[in-house]
């Protein structure tokens, strides 16, 4: 498979990262973002890319690609809802348009969060927006569109979040992580999970095209 990553500099792009260049059936990867990753790999390639609403100055070198992982995504906290829709939603949208008209066989993975709102009527803001990009992700013509809602990660093999403010917070929550596995070990995933189940659903597809912790771990557990 020749994979495309958006984000792979965050926790999630950097797991999935992680675990298409250990797979043996992966030949290519492709991450695209504001700045490269750190990792120098034969089967990689960074793309680099100042404004990531426009990329028509790197089209070229986004098709074709049997999946895309967009991982992509910022905290709402302090944000208005017309700034957030902008990042989430408009950001979102506007790649994967790009990508089906380029990749129509291809499928898209987003990365979006335990609680998204369906609906799109719900009571928080971020869950609406969340809710309203997978809907229209779905809507959109790729052969399978998944939307993966991991909740809590906990972080394994030295991946780790871009903000200080979040490393701290999983740094004293790590002794939490393992109480939590032990007693409810489908409330929580590992990165490795994620990057995991990723793949599994580019090679083989999954039931349901949201997929929830329990799912996460099946899919993984099928890779």
């Amino acid at each position: 498979m020749d994979i495309l990553i958006f984000g792979a500099t965050g926790m999630v792009g950097q797991s999935v990262l992680r675990e298409c260049l250990n797979a043996r059936d992966v030949g290519r990867v492709v991450a695209v973002g504001r700045t490269r990753t750190d990792i120098n790999h034969p089967r990689l390639t960074n793309v680099v890319t100042p404004d990531l609403t426009d990329l028509r100055a790197v089209a070229a070198q986004l098709s074709p690609f049997d999946a895309c992982f967009f991982c992509l995504g910022v905290s709402s906290v302090g944000m208005s809802e017309l700034d957030y829709t902008r990042i989430t939603y408009d950001l979102t949208i506007s790649v994967a348009q790009l990508l089906v008209q380029a990749n129509p066989a291809m499928t898209f993975v987003y990365v979006t969060g335990a609680g998204t709102d369906s609906s799109e009527r719900g009571k928080r803001m971020w869950a609406r927006v969340k809710g309203k990009t997978e809907n229209d992700l779905m809507k959109l013509g790729f052969k399978a569109a998944y939307m993966f809602r991991p909740g809590v990660i906990r972080p394994m093999h030295a991946v780790r979040s871009k903000t200080a403010l979040i490393r701290s917070a999983y740094l004293l929550a790590k002794p939490v992580f393992w109480l939590i596995h032990a007693m409810s070990p489908r409330s929580l995933v590992t990165s490795e999970e994620v990057g995991l189940a990723m793949l599994s659903v580019a090679r083989r597809g999954y039931p349901r095209p949201i997929l929830e912790v329990g799912d996460i771990q099946d899919a993984a557990r099928m890779s």
